[in-house]
């Protein structure tokens, strides 16, 4: 494409799109950032420069040009799997200069007003199989299962109604961590159920930035200092939402006694729970994130890639070595599988992993037996969700330069079978 057919006006629009469309994707800033400049070499601007932050990009043809600024809240909040696979289709096409600039500024706008693949209906049974899941990964009882399932039909009906008015979507995870939680709490301090904790952190879990925390990390390790805190504060914020929620629901309904929450009967459905519950947490975020089509299978692969390394690094070395080699096997097989022609991009098979690995999930477990007067072993468990989302982050951080290892192993041997 030649470069005097493409205004400054029109390439400064299509990369503060792309680069806004990238940041409410997820990805991290200091990769939105090298995509930026190579799409802005493939159009010929070598010298343009970029600042992201995660609610607006800051970008400058030139150095000593006025900069031109984009909110990503403009593009309306975070993308579902189905769009983040369109977007990076129009990135791939982008690096290489093979569309205009106001095409691209075109497509990434009918991205951003996609509609969800499946219906409201199946976006709700969608939550019910993925919190099934998680209970499934948290070794439950039949009935923890049941519950589970239930109370995830109640958090997917609170999502959508989040989803469709943007000023309650700050309070839902409180209202839904106060709801669930008081029905936990009942239950358990009755005597006609047999229900714990695993019932209600697994719809819960669903809330967890688990993916948000982790980034904050890597960006801060690679000297994204201003969003990485941003990120990290609104990680925590949410954690912190989740927990009033379920302090209010003890202040009202009343805690029952700590052995009814922590000390139930675990897995007795039996040793092969965990391992359907991988799958089954990957057709819940099909179902609810609206995968793209014929990515089923890839999104298995890569779920059940880092959910084995995470149980054998369990097996041999323990709970925080566990998340730490999930989450390398995880991020390396997700670029692994993006190399493949009818693979989806990483980020799209990388951020559900986060529901497997789950790390977070145990602050909720320690501020119920903080509540209930098991100070000790709460403390234990905030301080362990800690070291498990670092070890995650720290995973990921080295997970991706042992793919690009990797690849170009793989390049070079390439090169070396076609001269052969």
């Amino acid at each position: 494409m030649s470069d005097s057919s493409i205004s400054d006006r029109e390439l400064q629009q299509f990369l503060l799109f792309l680069g806004s469309a990238l940041t409410a994707a997820g990805e991290a800033v200091n990769q939105i950032e090298e995509h930026l400049l190579r799409v802005a070499r493939a159009y010929g601007a070598a010298h343009a420069r970029f600042s992201v932050l995660p609610t607006y990009v800051v970008m400058s043809l030139e150095p000593g040009r006025p900069a031109t600024l984009e909110p990503t809240r403009a593009l309306r909040g975070g993308l579902r799997l189905d769009q983040t696979a369109a977007l990076y289709e129009v990135l791939r096409e982008a690096e290489q200069g093979l569309t205009s600039p106001v095409e691209g500024s075109r497509r990434i706008q009918e991205i951003v007003t996609m509609r969800p693949r499946f219906r409201p209906a199946l976006q709700i049974l969608g939550y019910a199989v993925l919190t099934a899941g998680i209970c499934l990964i948290l070794q439950p009882t039949w009935v923890d299962l049941l519950l589970s399932v239930l109370f995830g039909v109640l958090v997917g009906g609170f999502k959508l109604i989040g989803a469709r008015w943007a000023s309650l979507q700050m309070i839902m995870p409180v209202a839904a961590a106060f709801v669930v939680a008081a029905l936990t709490f009942m239950i358990a301090g009755g005597t006609w159920l047999d229900a714990d904790l695993r019932a209600m952190v697994a719809p819960l879990a669903t809330f967890l930035p688990g993916a948000m925390l982790t980034m904050a990390v890597v960006e801060v390790s690679a000297a994204e200092m201003v969003t990485g805190a941003s990120r990290l504060v609104a990680g925590l914020l949410q954690l912190l939402l989740l927990a009033f929620g379920i302090i209010g629901a003890a202040q009202l309904v009343g805690l029952p006694r700590a052995e009814h929450l922590v000390s139930a009967p675990q897995n007795s459905i039996g040793a092969w729970a965990p391992w359907l519950g991988a799958l089954v947490v990957g057709i819940g975020n099909y179902l609810v994130l609206s995968g793209p089509p014929r990515t089923l299978g890839w999104l298995c692969l890569v779920l059940y890639s880092g959910w084995i390394a995470q149980y054998l690094g369990g097996q041999a070395f323990g709970g925080y070595l566990s998340g730490f080699l999930g989450a390398v096997v995880l991020t390396v097989v997700a670029y692994l599988v993006e190399r493949v022609p009818s693979g989806p991009p990483a980020l799209v098979s990388f951020l559900p992993g986060f529901w497997l690995l789950v790390p977070g999930a145990l602050s909720l477990i320690g501020i119920t037996e903080y509540l209930s007067q098991d100070a000790v072993r709460g403390a234990e468990d905030l301080i362990g969700a800690l070291g498990s989302m670092l070890a995650v982050a720290l995973g990921v951080l080295c997970g991706h330069p042992i793919y690009r290892g990797l690849a170009r192993a793989l390049g070079a041997w390439n090169l070396r079978e076609e001269r052969m």
